[in-house]
Order: structure tokens, then sequence, then C-alpha cells
């Protein structure tokens, strides 16, 4: 969500830091700012708004020192304002701090600052940690002091960076539930909140560790738990290369990543899957094998996007390793004390692996005794870290808010995983085969999908202005028929719900009129004369639908108002292929009706707080 970037070394602070912010601004924010240390003076300057307005109101070049730390605010406490935005600081305007998270019990030590004397600029929860950092150190006289001190405190999330005029050559951050990395350069550190920030400068970071804190000087780094005990930094190399992180010629973050699935769907598979074999290599997994050999119950859980291919998933893991799947999600997973044994197998799915309400969920089924397993995509992530095995989807960094190829690697893992268990039990090699052969075809396929846009463009054009949607689906294509239209609401703002198609008639079918674009998955499947009776009720009130079908469906044209083709494939696979068209529809809707595809209003894309 938020975004972080502090700097401490020989270079002007102010524009690198500028620089940092903007390679985070895909994370989702509302207004920016940026605190700058020279000599024995501070200089903050903040807006509610974008980065750019910043610039537009302050010359960046102006802001002079060499310590320094910026901020993107993703609103919790308080509407996006200049006075809300961080940096916040503490009651003398000496201590500045920037914060991702929520501090839960921040208005009980606000009323105890208050009765103290001391009062605030901003409704947030920010703030008053500044404050009392601030008040602690007029008695500790010391800053880290301070900042541990009123750590042991907090209750909730945070991910913050202080600086201050007291000690200037100096950074102190620490995290607990939201990320943070130094990065190491040469007589310069930086610390952010994604490694996006930092890889322009170094690739050499360190990611902290739950509940502990680094103190970053001009000579070096330590970390410590936020107890004061030492801990020991492994220094990693960041694996992406810049160039991912660029449009690289597209549009939109959004567009290469639709169109950089036929290699991050590859990638996904290329190492694992074994075509002659009928098996799959899952070296993530080693560690577990045994307990998902004996695993009497699956349970997926996730949010969002992920919760949606986790429902996939569950239709491929009874289908091919006959295991019961429960599919959670993971914001109501915890509080409603589940009943967990220790023979469960709990795989969590998060793209970002920092996904607040899906770690809150794996600590509790740890807690409880079970095995558990990370399917992520950003390694180092803290569900990378803490989970038993995991497999990552190699899907490179995805910058767009909305979810495109991460939901496709995860499909692709997802595939991998049930087949990996099936094999074990209940799949044939020669099941396996076929299966591993249609995935090993699916690339090619989606190329086929994204040469043949144009179509989609058209039908774009001619339903933008609609209101609502309907997207429905059956079988393993219900999940996809709930994402194509989470994709819809997230970017182009129209209203949209997805539905199991057998259900339409048990009450959405009384929305449908003249007016109400309808979007079926409808693959020649064993069900397929079910999905066509199903848009024959459309029909016959006037919906209009729009139909995802195989290129060698010849009838769909003659019950549909238009048909967006795709290559057939197994039943199982359909939704992969279905996905691309629907992410393309939202997309052109969206451009049509002039919407900011890549930063959608009101969402983050690493949401790393309840």
């Amino acid at each position: 969500m938020c975004g972080i970037v502090g700097y401490i070394g020989t270079q002007q602070a102010a524009p690198l830091i500028v620089s940092g912010l903007k390679r985070l601004e895909y994370r989702g924010y509302d207004s920016t700012g940026v605190c700058v240390l020279s000599d024995d003076a501070m200089r903050i300057e903040k807006r509610a708004g974008r980065v750019k307005d910043l610039e537009n109101i302050v010359d960046i070049a102006s802001i002079h020192g060499s310590v320094g730390v910026g901020h993107t605010r993703w609103a919790t406490h308080g509407v996006p304002n200049d006075a809300n935005a961080h940096p916040h600081t503490d009651q003398d305007g000496g201590i500045a701090l920037v914060h991702n998270g929520i501090i839960e019990n921040y208005l009980t030590i606000k009323k105890k600052l208050e009765s103290a004397g001391y009062s605030f600029r901003s409704d947030t929860d920010s703030e008053v940690l500044a404050v009392f950092i601030g008040m602690l150190y007029k008695t500790l006289g010391d800053l880290e002091l301070a900042v541990r001190t009123a750590l042991t405190e907090v209750e909730g999330t945070f991910g913050i960076v202080v600086v201050s005029v007291h000690e200037p050559d100096m950074i102190i951050a620490a995290r607990r539930g939201s990320p943070l990395i130094l990065g190491i350069g040469n007589g310069e550190y930086l610390v952010a909140s994604d490694a996006s920030a930092v890889i322009s400068h170094t690739r050499q970071v360190v990611y902290l560790q739950e509940n502990e804190m680094a103190i970053l000087t001009r000579d070096g780094f330590s970390t410590k738990t936020i107890e004061n005990v030492d801990t020991r930094s492994v220094v990693e190399e960041i694996a992406f290369e810049l160039e991912q992180i660029e449009r690289g010629g597209f549009d939109h973050f959004m567009l290469k990543e639709i169109y950089e699935q036929p290699i991050t769907f590859r990638d996904g598979f290329r190492g694992r899957l074994n075509i002659e074999e009928g098996s799959v290599r899952l070296g993530g997994l080693g560690p577990v094998v045994d307990q998902l050999r004996q695993a009497k119950r699956i349970i997926i859980t996730a949010c969002g996007t992920s919760w949606h291919a986790a429902l996939v998933g569950e239709y491929l893991i009874e289908q091919l390793a006959r295991v019961p799947v429960e599919v959670e999600y993971a914001s109501e997973f915890r509080y409603r004390n589940p009943i967990i044994h220790h023979d469960d197998v709990v795989i969590a799915i998060s793209q970002s692996g920092e996904t607040a309400d899906t770690l809150a969920a794996i600590r509790e089924a740890k807690l409880k005794g079970a095995t558990v397993i990370g399917m992520v995509n950003v390694v180092g992530s803290t569900i990378a870290r803490e989970t038993d095995a995991g497999v990552y989807l190699h899907a490179g960094p995805e910058i767009g808010v909305a979810s495109t190829k991460a939901f496709t690697s995860q499909l692709c893992v997802l595939t991998q995983f049930a087949l990996f268990l099936g094999r074990m039990k209940a799949v044939s090699a020669q099941q396996g085969k076929d299966l591993a052969d249609a995935l090993e075809q699916i690339p090619e396929q989606i190329t086929r999908i994204l040469d043949n846009a144009e179509p989609i463009k058209k039908i774009a054009h001619e339903y933008a202005q609609a209101s609502n949607f309907l997207y429905l689906g059956r079988g393993y294509n219900f999940p996809a028929a709930l994402e194509g239209a989470l994709k819809l609401k997230e970017i182009s703002y129209i209203h949209a719900e997805g539905y199991p198609a057998a259900e339409m008639k048990h009450g959405p079918i009384a929305l449908i009129d003249e007016n109400m674009p309808v979007v079926f998955i409808a693959p020649k499947d064993e069900i397929y004369d079910k999905i066509v009776s199903n848009i024959e009720e459309v029909r016959a009130r006037n919906g209009r639908v729009i139909a995802i079908a195989d290129d060698d469906d010849e009838h769909i044209a003659r019950v549909a108002n238009h048909v967006i083709r795709v290559p057939r494939t197994i039943p199982m696979l359909t939704p992969i292929l279905a996905s691309i068209p629907l992410q393309l529809l939202a997309y052109y809707i969206a451009l049509e009706r002039g919407c900011n595809v890549d930063m959608p209003r009101n969402l983050a894309k690493s949401v790393t707080v309840e």
C-alpha cells in the first residue's frame, strides 16, 4: 500500500527519494511528502495528490541535504489532505516519521499524550507515534532507545522510518507486519517498502524480519530486534531487472503485463513440468512431502484475485488428488476460530507475499499445528519466509494494481500442485502426460488470443457506458467469471457481478434487460448444453450476450450477440485462457471511459493493513 523511501549517503537525497517514490506509485496512494535533513535543519514538503503535484509546487532540486525520507500515503485514518500526509513530526518538529500500517491502540496513546499537554495537527494514527517518540526522546536523550521504547507499547502493524535533527547522521527503520528492505550501496544506504525503489541504485538488499529494526549511517548499518537483541543480516541480491518495472513501449503497465503472460506462464512451469512422465517437480515442497501425502484436508486461504485462483485450485485438487479442499477468505479465517487439525495442509496464495489478512491467517494455522505452504510471487516476502514450504510464481514484478499475469501464474502453479499431489494418489502416468501436454501448450494459445484483440476493442467500445455487467460461468469457469467481474470493477468502476450460471435463475435474472451485458464463459465441455440453455434464458429477456467460446464452436454465434474466440483446451485449463479476453475487455472498457488503468481510485497493490 503506502510507499516508503529513505536515503543516507553522499548524494542529494530529495531527487533520489522522489525518483524512488515514482517507482512505488503503482502501489496506490493519495498524498505524498518528503523530509530532508541539512545541517541542523529539517525541511518537510508534503501535499495531497500525486508525486507530480508535489513537484509542480516545490522545486525538489532546491531541497538540499544527504539524509532524508519520503512517503506516499494510502489513507486509513483521516481523509487525504496536506495535514494528514506524511512525514509527521513530534511536537517540537525535531523528529520526523513515515509509517505504513495501522497503530491499533493509537487512541489510548493519544489520550495519554493529550493529558500530558501534547496536541496534534492531523487525524492520523501515525502522528501519534511520532509525538510519542518525541516525548520519550526528551526523557531518554537517545533516538534509537526512544523508538524502541515506543514500539514496545505499540499494538498493530508498522513499517516506519525515523530521522531527527538531534541525531542527523542516522536513519532508524523498523517493521512489524509491513515490509521494509535495506539497499546496501557504497557509502550510502537506502530503506524502502519495495525493491523497485532501490534497484536503480543497488541490487544488494537486506529484508528486515518481523519485529526487527535497523540503524543506518553512512559508515554502515546494524540490525536488532525491537527488544534490543542483535540479529544477523543476510544480504541478498534482487532477482529481477530494472527493465521489468518499465513500461517497455506499452501505454500502461496493465497492458504490458497482459501481454507478458505467454512468457510468465511458461516461466511458471519451466524446469518443473516433465511432459514425458506426466509429473511435476516442485523442489520447494520437499520439506513437506510426507505431510502432503498424509493430508486429510487442504485449506486454501487468500484475498481478492488470489481467492479466485484458490477457487479454481479447489476444483483442480479435488479432481486430481481426491483430497477435500476448503477455500477461505483470509480476512475471515482468523476471526471465526477455524477448526484446524494437525494433518491439515493450509495453502496461502498472495502475489506480494505481504497481504496482512493472509499473513494473519497463516500464523493462526501454524499456531494450531497445520502444515502451511506459500504460493507467492515476491522472493523473500514475509509469507515466503514464514511458511513451512512453498512454490514461487516466477511472474516477475507486477506493477499494475489490477492483477493479471500473477493470476494466470497462480493457476499455473495450482495446476502443477494438483498434478504433483495427484500423481501420489489417483492420477495415472497417461493422465498426467495428457495434462502436462495441455499445460505446455497454454503459452502459445495465450499468444493466439492476444494476436486477435481487435474484436474485443470493438465490444468494449459498444458497452463502455453500461452501468452494470453480469459474468456467468459453470464448473471451473465460475471462478473465472468472478475474476472477470472483479477486473471490470477495479479499473472501469462499472458495477459487475460474477455468478455460477445456473444460479442466475435464483435471483440475478431479475436484473436482465436490454441494457444488461452478460458475459458467458462457454467452452464446449461436458456442461456446454447447460450453459447454452442459460444463454437462451438471457436472450429471452433481451439481455446482450458476450460469449467466450472455443474457436471451433459454430453454434454459439446463433445465440450470442458477440463471440470472443479462444483456443480449445482441456476443461480444467479453460479458466486460464478465458481470463485473457476478460482482462483485455476490462482494460479497453476502462480506456474508453478515461479511467486511470494502472492506478485505479481507492485501490492499493499490496494490502498490508486489515
